[in-house]
């Protein structure tokens, strides 16, 4: 079989998070109310309604583009797009066309082969979100309009993506970038966040793209990654079999894991694009940019690098922390709070990459929870009462997880319940003298030669203390007790 390169482009579209909708000031809160009560006659393509720009939205849109490294255009246009679908009642959607938004940017995935690389960032544009359909049993239609006019961005990669999963990369690499910057919600479930997938195969020898195949309306990743799998594969076999790639729309059918024909591939002349008259340009002078640059955060993989570089974290750790920002933010102030008692961020990175994760994770909670759950200043007591000695590493586990439950200052819970290691060695020495006398058996087996043996005993002179023992001098003790294996009689 002849060896195939893959060439897939995605077109993201992505909700802005606006209180209102992209030409009126009804509510986008679109999934807030009964059908059809978020409309107004701007989102009912009423006659003679007419569009004022949300310019928030606007701004929420130029801060992607320069999350995304493009450049934004001193002038942008709004134009009309034919829309022969009912689920925008005018007939055309108010979106832009040749002069758009932000332009030539790009975002940094991991490649198949492990090294990074960038893929082209075409446009960024905003637009007005459709109405949506729902398909009865009985062959008839319900429109739902609360969700027609709802700002709605629409990010265009170039075709640099060369695989599936690459695609996924890329696709969850930009919903991270969205969240982080707080322009969208990241719902895929909701549609607020969604890809079409444009896909061609061709082979090496080949310079011409393939035919490209639009693959619709792709909300999971998991969905993203097979789809495009099933698409090539089909592509290829075609091409195998003697056939030709027709382009055209198709749609991802989850249940039988393939895609389906929908229509023939719209052209930019079927859509008939012409300015929007009711709009003026957006015109955008260099101080209005300029506030948007100084208004943007630090984002993902710059913090991510700065953990490492700062904090001597490892890739691993530093990638877990920025996967989102109100993790890096929680991180960052519980370093804050661990370093003004002796401990190390990379002490913190443990505790919450470790402990606090595993905990959230068993009780199903996101990482909003994280501040109310485990102030910063707990997981600070943890730490410095390790480094005293206070504690034993097995005490603060569990004082970390009853904190975690009932929100109690560790600090407090010590001098309330007397959890403070012991490190009396009268003490130890009565607990060891039970403890050989109640594990003859692998007291034998130790003074035989198996000086591992001692690893048991010292474990339930911890059980015997309820942790509180120290380790190392509860190894000594029993040491002392009953010799080295080999000066054992």
């Amino acid at each position: 079989m002849t060896e195939y390169l893959t060439t897939v482009g995605l077109e993201v579209h992505a909700q802005v998070n606006t209180a209102a909708k992209m030409f009126d000031g009804c509510s986008a809160d679109y999934a807030g109310g009964d059908p059809n009560t978020r409309i107004s006659v701007v989102s009912l393509g009423l006659p003679g309604a007419l569009p004022v720009v949300n310019m928030h939205a606007i701004e929420l849109a130029a801060m992607t583009g320069l999350a995304l490294n493009c450049t934004i255009q001193p002038v942008s246009i709004f134009a009309r797009k034919s829309y022969i679908y009912p689920d925008l009642p005018k007939g055309y959607q108010i979106t832009q066309y040749e002069e758009p938004l932000c332009t030539d940017g790009w975002v940094e995935i991991e490649g198949d082969d492990g090294q990074p690389y960038r893929v082209g960032i075409e446009r960024v544009h905003i637009e007005e979100d459709t109405g949506r359909l729902l398909h009865m049993p009985d062959g008839s239609s319900l429109i739902d309009y609360n969700r027609s006019g709802v700002p709605l961005m629409e990010i265009v990669s170039k075709p640099d993506i060369r695989s599936p999963e690459e695609a996924k990369r890329y696709f969850q690499k930009l919903r991270q970038i969205l969240l982080w910057i707080g322009v969208n919600t990241g719902n895929l479930e909701e549609g607020a966040l969604r890809c079409d997938a444009n896909v061609s195969v061709r082979p090496p020898t080949q310079q011409k793209y393939g035919a490209k195949v639009e693959i619709k309306n792709i909300n999971s990743f998991r969905f993203v990654e097979r789809a495009i799998a099933y698409e090539v594969q089909r592509q290829i076999d075609e091409l195998e079999a003697g056939g030709t790639i027709v382009q055209e729309t198709r749609g991802w059918n989850e249940a039988q894991g393939i895609t389906v024909s929908q229509r023939s591939k719209e052209s930019a002349h079927d859509y008939r694009y012409f300015p929007e008259p009711d709009i003026p340009p957006l015109v955008f002078d260099a101080e209005w940019i300029a506030a948007r640059v100084a208004a943007m955060p630090e984002l993902p993989d710059a913090r991510r690098d700065r953990f490492m570089a700062e904090y001597s974290l490892s890739r691993q750790d530093a990638e877990l922390l920025t996967t989102e920002r109100p993790v890096a933010d929680y991180f960052e102030a519980t370093v804050t709070a661990a370093t003004s008692v002796g401990a190390t961020a990379r002490d913190a990175a443990t505790w919450i990459g470790g402990e606090l994760f595993r905990l959230l994770k068993d009780h199903n909670e996101g990482t909003e929870q994280l501040a109310r759950r485990m102030p910063p200043q707990y997981i600070a007591e943890v730490l410095e009462l390790l480094g005293k000695q206070t504690i034993t590493r097995t005490v603060a586990k569990q004082l970390f997880e009853e904190s975690f439950h009932e929100g109690s200052s560790p600090a407090a819970m010590v001098a309330e319940r007397g959890l403070k290691q012991i490190s009396d060695s009268d003490a130890l020495s009565e607990v060891a003298r039970n403890v050989v006398e109640q594990h003859q058996k692998v007291v034998a087996e130790y003074r035989g030669g198996k000086s591992s043996a001692i690893q048991f005993l010292v474990g339930q002179m911890m059980k015997a203390t309820k942790g509180q023992a120290n380790p190392q001098l509860a190894r000594e003790t029993l040491e002392a007790l009953l010799g080295t294996p080999d000066s054992a009689a």
